[in-house]
């Protein structure tokens, strides 16, 4: 017989604030969400959670975790180690979007698919993006539709790289073809379809996705370009491609090299969309978990590489809140409705009955991660 799980007295983020109440979780799910809920009599073993009124959120979505290992692009010696399940639960991350990124040579979906499986071994939900930074895309069953539609932890196209010089330069025929394969797969499969777009410093930006989709019958919600904290003018461009139906991601893990490069902080880049007029439901964040960060010397040689930690998802979702003034229902949903919603992951990033039992208790003063839960276990 299962284990009932009572979380009692947390003050509940849904992620909107929903008061001091409980939380009743069996076999990985959510059964009740309410003020004074009482499990006895029902017959069945209980375990009491005490939340002392801290704050109980949705757990963490990260849209962009290269959990197989990243990394490469400075020799073989440079490629990145796996994600480690302790490393997401420790993080507050309970649901991750795989990508293979650069290396579509050495990394294959195959290793991808068992590093998700292995996670999900633990609780976690990992899910799994075909083709890579490259056109062809580079696929697991030899065509994009049959991926998504035939694997069922396959929910969408990524990273495609464009405004980079590590990209294929793919034209805006290439790409109509590639964005119907995803939306063609993703409607057999029940799958969102998207694209997930890897975008470099050059100074074009995004404009070969507004070209796509103006040329052919691509809708602009089609893709979900990442990186758009990287630089002011991308910032600026990635606004105006919300205006213009799209949504946006923005990337946590960074370095002083890149900061001093131009590069906006996640948080501030988030609190300066808000700021914008820009709706929630279309600004994401993501760890890019596991890819590698460059250090450079003075004279701009390559000194090391470190993996990207996915823990700088919650530091920004807590500087957004902290540092910048963002409300705490929005900073979640940056980092979980929202990227739930784009990537029609329909039982994640909320906290009601029905749902995943993915969730994490913050402190109420320091907003410090106390516990993670996935799939009803506590990590």
């Amino acid at each position: 017989m299962t284990e009932l799980l009572w979380i009692r007295d947390a003050q509940l983020m849904t992620p909107e604030p929903a008061g001091r109440g409980d939380v009743l979780v069996a076999f990985g799910r959510i059964l009740a969400v309410g003020p004074g809920l009482r499990p006895d009599g029902l017959g069945v073993a209980t375990r009491v959670l005490e939340a002392d009124g801290h704050l109980l959120c949705p757990g963490l979505v990260d849209g962009l975790v290269h959990f197989g290992g990243g990394g490469g692009e400075g020799g073989f010696e440079t490629r990145m180690p796996p994600l480690a399940a302790e490393s997401a639960l420790a993080a507050g991350v309970t649901t991750m979007v795989g990508a293979l990124g650069t290396d579509d040579v050495t990394r294959s979906h195959a290793d991808l698919l068992a590093c998700a499986r292995a996670l999900a071994a633990r609780g976690l939900s990992a899910y799994v993006l075909t083709g890579s930074y490259q056109l062809p895309p580079v696929t697991l069953t030899g065509s994009v539709r049959r991926d998504l539609a035939l694997v069922p932890e396959m929910i969408g196209v990524g990273e495609v790289a464009i405004a980079d010089h590590r990209g294929s330069q793919p034209g805006a025929a290439e790409l109509a073809r590639l964005a119907s394969d995803a939306r063609v797969g993703g409607m057999l499969g029940g799958k969102s379809g998207k694209v997930l777009v890897h975008v470099g410093d050059a100074a074009e930006g995004l404009a070969l996705l507004r070209e796509t989709s103006s040329r052919w019958p691509v809708p602009i919600a089609q893709w979900h370009p990442t990186h758009v904290n990287r630089n002011p003018r991308l910032f600026e461009d990635g606004l105006a491609f919300v205006r213009e139906g799209g949504s946006i991601d923005f990337t946590t893990s960074t370095t002083p090299d890149m900061l001093a490069g131009g590069e906006i902080p996640a948080a501030r880049a988030l609190a300066l969309a808000l700021a914008a007029g820009a709706p929630i439901a279309r600004l994401s964040m993501s760890s890019d978990g596991q890819a590698s960060l460059p250090h450079f010397d003075a004279s701009g040689r390559l000194l090391s590489l470190e993996p990207a930690p996915i823990a700088s998802l919650l530091a920004d979702v807590v500087a957004a809140v902290l540092q910048h003034g963002v409300s705490l229902s929005d900073a979640l949903a940056a980092a979980s409705t929202s990227p739930a919603a784009i990537w029609g992951l329909r039982r994640k990033g909320r906290i009601a009955a029905g749902l995943d039992a993915d969730l994490v208790l913050l402190d109420r003063n320091s907003l410090a991660l106390r516990w993670t839960m996935a799939g009803g276990r506590i990590g």
